[in-house]
């Protein structure tokens, strides 16, 4: 099939796709790229009428009907559940006299993990997509679109197509082969090991703590995390992004692909953090609790997580966006890629420019957290 011959159909929702056919895209095993995860969303309610978020995937089908590649399309209506944060530029354009809502986001909805955005069974492919979602922006005066979190190998597809890049940072923890946890702490300096050893201590005391998944995650886990989520969502957001429909949903489709974490205190779970496991990453996503313990934080989010990895024999955990307390933890700053697409070549102009300087202020601040990482120097 010629690129001259492809045609484009921009779809009312994911949940209308064949999952198994969707899930072929992706070869990655990205969790969040997966028709579970994306219908859920839908269905729960998480996105569509009302959210602010209205699912138009971008699809490329053969003579048969079956997908070849994809894209997963939101028309946004304001910039809230992304991470990545462009709020100055509606601002800029909006008093300049333009209407920089609506626009596309190419994105996991509430997700800053990395991987694929285009999905696809042959590369060829990527470009056209890449270009249906331009010719969608310019044919309904939409602003601009917006690709986040991207792969490296993907960026590199956005970036060969004239769109933009921004970098910003995140944390990330590498398993350098490890067999158990003291083996990552004898690659910390004394005191940074010995810190972390405390740490864990008093997070510990008084509580007993379990890693769940799949059918152990039993119905009153999830109220009990239903409950430190919008804790958690309230606080942060103003509201919580998800449903608690969402992860009825998430749990029935993909309950393997999820690790839950909780701490009991009098077998009462009053903390825990919902992790999803990919081919060769864990990421972390949500976290909250109902009582405020010191350390309990960083011991279910960051040091659970690194203990599951290196069970589940993952390389990477990835522990959501910012943080730089997680550098003292053993997550190191890891550079994360967006591409954008503006309309506007004026406003393209003025957001090339400060990109410009933008990614050049994040190499700096990533070399200089690098220096203050807790592994033992030379």
């Amino acid at each position: 099939m010629s690129e001259s011959q492809l045609t484009v159909r921009l779809g009312k929702g994911v949940s209308a796709f064949d999952p198994d056919e969707w899930d072929a895209l992706d070869e990655t095993g990205n969790p969040f790229m997966r028709h579970a995860f994306l219908s859920a969303m839908e269905e729960s309610g998480s996105v569509g009428p009302g959210t602010g978020w209205t699912p138009l995937p971008l699809v490329i089908e053969d003579e048969n009907g079956s997908l070849k590649a994809a894209l997963p399309t939101y028309a946004k209506t304001h910039s809230q559940g992304e991470y990545v944060f462009d709020h100055a530029w509606a601002d800029a354009y909006e008093r300049a006299g333009g209407s920089y809502y609506p626009k596309l986001q190419i994105a996991a909805p509430f997700t800053p993990a990395t991987g694929p955005r285009v999905l696809f069974r042959d590369a060829k492919l990527a470009t056209p997509l890449i270009r249906a979602a331009e010719q969608l922006c310019s044919d309904n005066g939409i602003s601009s679109a917006h690709a986040t979190f991207l792969s490296d190998e993907q960026a590199l597809l956005f970036e060969n197509a004239g769109w933009l890049l921004r970098h910003d940072i995140q944390f990330h923890w590498t398993n350098r082969g490890y067999s158990n946890f003291d083996d990552f702490l004898g690659e910390l300096a004394s005191r940074k090991r010995k810190g972390v050893r405390k740490e864990r201590a008093a997070a510990q005391e008084g509580v007993t703590i379990r890693q769940l998944r799949g059918s152990e995650i039993a119905p009153e886990h999830w109220d009990a995390f239903w409950i430190f989520y919008q804790d958690t969502g309230a606080r942060k957001w103003g509201r919580p992004y998800l449903t608690r429909s969402a992860f009825d949903l998430l749990a029935e489709a993909m309950g393997d692909a999820i690790l839950m974490i909780l701490a009991f205190r009098n077998e009462q779970p009053i903390a825990g953090a919902l992790n999803f496991i990919g081919a060769d990453t864990l990421y972390g996503r949500y976290w909250g609790c109902i009582e405020d313990r010191r350390f309990l934080h960083f011991e279910l989010c960051y040091f659970q997580a690194i203990d599951a990895a290196i069970a589940l024999g993952l390389d990477r955990v990835e522990a959501g966006a910012q943080g730089g307390h997680k550098l003292a933890r053993g997550y190191e700053p890891v550079r994360t890629t967006s591409a954008h697409y503006i309309v506007d070549p004026g406003f393209r102009a003025a957001i090339a420019d400060y990109l410009e300087q933008e990614r050049s202020g994040v190499a700096i601040d990533q070399l200089h957290l690098g220096e203050r990482t807790p592994f033992k120097k030379g």
